[in-house]
């Protein structure tokens, strides 16, 4: 079976517009969460939310096409062009037919979806965009990527709420595997700062609460109330190993696995044991041929809520035994909030970061330890420490569940 290996990354989040800047505000422990300015907030409770920060759309995507599509697939392919700089991939020396994409999103078209029911409200069917159906639907980013590369691989989306981004990469690298493409374009986008999805959120009483925005995200922490909807996307260019060295790729890390599970339990709440996270994490530890001992650092959910974290918590201390003392486990939401269909992707190059370079982001906002969270959550502030393997973990609604173990890449 071919080896897997990361030859590109592209990042936008409400830390920075690339994979450099989100990656020194994490190192250095600084909160992108604020005050929505995306629209006016002010009849809701809380009003704070992760927004990308000087972000200009018409630097990346041409004016035309703009003017038909939707915020959240701006971000998909303003990602992916980073990725593909940064992995010097040449699409147009490669077989068209051996590159693939696959591009996860929880919501879709969201932004579209909802200027154009105004439309419709206030001035009729006739006035509705032609473009609405093709530029709302959650596969519009891959295909877009497609025309724009003029790539003719595997293509699809893949949605899985909030574990969307992990189980988008996990597909991608089975295609390699297999033998079915030599490059894959994958990873996780989403838009989700507009009233109607805030509104429900907030009807779900799961945002946090805080007089300070950038202390209001406190994963694993005793005061956590809530996570803070951001937006953002995360790609990966993903190589056959063969296929990487023959074109002089530089690789970034090393993919070993991924394992995919539902707890078959509640559309909004984890099963209290941890059933589905313990079986995503099982699946990827049995793929990748590795034992929990071989674990070095988790990027965990751990969205900041007081269920969730309590039960990941302990869904990870059951699974590792006693080496769940000896892990390194943070969140990273503490920092660009949760970014949906795009947070296991965004993740998950933080975790291969941590491999490549020797540093783990620290969970911000930890004050007062949760005697029912009790594992090294690594508060508030980075350490620098070799991590040969980690793992990034997902939950979603509807009760998906995404574990992936990245190795550091060390030349043969």
């Amino acid at each position: 079976m071919p080896r897997v290996v990361v030859t590109g990354l592209g990042m936008l989040t409400p830390l920075g517009n690339d994979v450099e800047s989100t990656w020194s505000a994490l190192v250095e422990g600084r909160s992108g969460i604020g005050t929505i300015t995306c629209f006016d907030a002010s009849a809701y409770e809380q009003a704070i939310g992760g927004e990308l920060k000087d972000f200009d759309p018409e630097q990346h995507v041409d004016a035309k096409l703009l003017r038909r599509i939707d915020r959240a697939n701006v971000l998909a392919i303003t990602a992916t062009q980073q990725a593909v700089a940064d992995a010097r991939l040449d699409v147009a020396a490669e077989d068209p037919e051996r590159v693939g994409v696959i591009l996860g999103t929880g919501m879709g078209g969201a932004h579209l979806i909802v200027e154009q029911q105004d439309v419709l409200n206030a001035k009729g069917p006739r006035r509705i965009s032609p473009f609405l159906v093709t530029q709302m639907l959650p596969d519009t980013a891959t295909g877009l990527v497609a025309i724009a590369l003029g790539v003719r691989g595997p293509n699809f989306a893949v949605t899985a709420a909030c574990a969307t981004g992990g189980a988008a990469l996990g597909e991608a690298a089975e295609i390699i595997a297999r033998g079915d493409a030599d490059v894959m374009i994958a990873g996780g986008f989403e838009a989700p700062l507009r009233p109607i999805y805030y509104a429900g959120f907030s009807a779900m009483k799961a945002i946090a609460s805080h007089p300070d925005p950038t202390r209001a995200v406190r994963p694993f922490e005793a005061n956590r109330t809530g996570f803070v909807v951001a937006e953002g996307a995360g790609v990966m260019i993903l190589e056959s190993l063969e296929h990487a060295q023959a074109r002089g790729a530089t690789i970034h890390g090393e993919w070993r696995a991924a394992g995919s599970a539902n707890d078959a339990f509640d559309m909004a709440a984890p099963e209290d044991d941890g059933a589905g996270i313990i079986s995503a994490m099982r699946r990827a530890l049995a793929r990748s041929g590795l034992e929990p001992a071989d674990i070095d650092y988790i990027n965990a959910h751990g969205p900041g809520t007081p269920v969730g974290d309590r039960i990941e918590s302990r869904a990870i201390r059951r699974f590792f035994g006693e080496h769940a003392d000896a892990l390194m486990v943070s969140s990273t939401k503490s920092m660009h909030g949760h970014m949906m269909g795009a947070a296991g992707a965004v993740e998950a190059i933080v975790a291969l970061l941590a491999c490549q370079r020797g540093v783990v982001p620290p969970t911000i906002n930890y004050d007062e330890p949760d005697p029912e969270c009790d594992l090294d959550f690594v508060p508030n502030v980075a350490r620098s420490v070799p991590v040969r393997r980690a793992m990034s973990t997902s939950v979603g609604l509807g009760g998906h569940n995404s574990a992936i173990i990245f190795e550091r890449w060390e030349s043969a």
